[in-house]
């Protein structure tokens, strides 16, 4: 089988496996199998495991030249999200190269790490060279999703295959970002909480045309005004910090912490790297009420998006329902709590050398996700979870809006750059 990793990213974005939520996905089982396949023929054993139908995972562990050494998890999510033809610029399951990109759903979430570790993997065989300690790879299904069919039942039904591994390495983090004349490379060492919530309001049914004090709707609306209003104040976590620090650095730009926000905005590109974590959030998605328009609805709810950092929880959710007062009633779709792994660590020096190696200006720095990723699940076992999916991308490359969005695409160039470095730091 050809390990090229440009050859196998294509292969991969071929394999539709759309999580459509609600337990509705295509193709994670012809994923894994392929995943599997690579695996059994570079010499590495692989299981696949199902918590239901078609909703697979493939687990293995490559063997390290000194066991004793702590293991690290290297864990990737097979599954993508959806995707409409009709808005792309090419088929977007046809793994098609094209303008020195390989265009495709699952292109940068997170196919291209798929085949990276595929292809390091395969190269280890070639050249009958093992890495140092234990590295257990997960692929998984259902990232997209809730992970109720991926990560989490891993973790609830399967821990043991974890065992021995103090270090997870994952999306989200070690590319290149230009700004002005530096390539800042953000290695993610948090993330925050992902506090999904319904609320629901009650009142009385009624005809629309007659007066009723006690609407339903008019009570969620006005909550959620409440809800929109609110400010919340900056919380510099430790990642967060240093990234403002270290950025402000090595951009030579002054760095008021007193003032973070027009801090943050002398940054330029990287400001993006950093805006959305220095504060929480709390975002209406979704509204439903009502069913025709001359009858008062006796029920309203809504979604909101709740995004928490690590240390505030109880002070944020305390401020939700001061806003949504006593008419509102509210309950966590999803409750996971943010994750902080330590930004002064060998793991993170490991991983800033394997970068600094394949590019030497790399100015290489912590940051805080915005959003979350299965790092939540693994994190309950005590390792601790970075984001370190590396690639090199080419200045003017919007990494961030090609992710879940239209035309995404990775470098081809940039793929080789990051299976070199994930080379490097597992084999360290």
């Amino acid at each position: 089988m050809a390990e090229d990793v440009v050859d196998l990213c294509a292969a991969l974005l071929r394999i539709d496996t759309t999580n459509h939520g609600r337990g509705e996905s295509a193709g994670e089982r012809e994923a894994a199998e392929f995943v599997a396949a690579h695996l059994e023929a570079a010499g590495v054993p692989a299981t696949l495991l199902e918590p239901a139908p078609r909703r697979t995972n493939v687990l293995a562990r490559v063997p390290g030249t000194e066991p004793d050494l702590p293991a690290v998890l290297v864990q990737a999510h097979l599954d993508v999200v959806p995707a409409d033809p009709a808005e792309w610029s090419v088929p977007p399951f046809a793994g098609i190269e094209r303008d020195g990109y390989l265009w495709g759903r699952g292109a940068v979430d997170m196919k291209d790490m798929v085949a990276m570790v595929l292809s390091v993997v395969g190269t280890w065989a070639r050249e009958g060279r093992a890495p140092r300690r234990d590295v257990v790879l997960a692929f998984v299904a259902d990232e997209e999703d809730t992970g109720a069919y991926g990560a989490h039942w891993l973790v609830d039904h399967h821990a043991g295959h974890f065992a021995g591994c103090a270090a997870a390495i994952s999306e989200s983090g070690g590319f290149s970002h230009h700004t002005f004349d530096k390539r800042i490379y953000p290695i993610g060492t948090a993330e925050r909480g992902t506090s999904h919530l319904r609320l629901t309001a009650t009142g009385r049914a009624g005809h629309g045309s007659r007066r009723n004090e006690d609407n339903a709707v008019l009570k969620l609306v006005n909550a959620l005004g409440r809800l929109a209003a609110l400010r919340h104040p900056v919380r510099l976590t430790p990642a967060v910090r240093a990234f403002i620090e270290q950025v402000g650095a090595a951009l030579g730009v002054p760095v008021d912490l007193d003032d973070v926000d027009a801090t943050i905005a002398r940054f330029g590109p990287a400001a993006k790297l950093v805006e959305n974590t220095v504060r929480n959030s709390t975002t209406p998605t979704v509204l439903d009420a009502g069913y025709k328009v001359n009858v008062i609805p006796g029920s309203a709810s809504a979604e909101v998006d709740v995004r928490t950092l690590p240390g505030t929880v109880d002070e944020l959710l305390a401020a939700v329902d001061d806003a949504l007062g006593p008419d509102v009633r509210r309950e966590f779709l999803q409750h996971q709590p943010p994750v902080q792994a330590p930004v002064d660590s060998p793991w993170f020096d490991a991983m800033a050398d394997a970068l600094r190696a394949e590019d030497p200006e790399a100015v290489v720095v912590p940051y805080c996700l915005g959003g979350g990723t299965d790092a939540k699940a693994f994190s309950r076992l005590g390792i601790d979870c970075y984001g370190f999916a590396p690639l090199y991308l080419p200045e003017g490359f919007d990494y961030r809006s090609v992710t879940h969005g239209v035309d995404e695409r990775v470098p081809v160039e940039g793929l080789r750059f990051g299976a070199r470095v994930l080379d490097r730091f597992l084999s360290s």
